[in-house]
């Protein structure tokens, strides 16, 4: 999955949610079921999520959605294997991203 957000310090739920299309409340789910989530809250108790918090999030959709793993099957792939799923994970997430700019290119043509 191509996630398409601007370059900034903190998102909110609702470009987080967007991104990803997904709800808002799948977001603070995931947020309760894995520790690698950890947004800022300000005063009001508005969630902000950093880059890192994104690629974490991106990491969980892939294993629960594209890949069909169960919560407690991600839970404990990403506490065994982490380093081999980061890397394939930003591999195909690299991809993913040429293959977005060139079908852009192609479009423009």
């Amino acid at each position: 999955m191509h996630i398409n957000l601007p370059e900034k310090l903190y998102y909110s739920i609702g470009e987080v949610a967007k991104a990803f299309d997904v709800n808002t409340s799948l977001i603070r789910f995931w947020e309760k079921e894995f520790d690698v989530i950890t947004p800022k809250k300000n005063a009001r108790g508005a969630r902000k999520f950093t880059p890192e918090d994104i690629k974490n999030l991106g990491l969980i959709y892939h294993l629960v959605k594209e890949r069909g793993f169960t919560l407690e099957g991600a839970k404990t792939h990403l506490k065994e294997g982490k380093k081999e799923i980061l890397s394939n994970f930003e591999i195909i997430s690299k991809l993913e991203t040429v293959k977005a700019q060139l079908l852009e290119i192609k479009k423009d043509l």
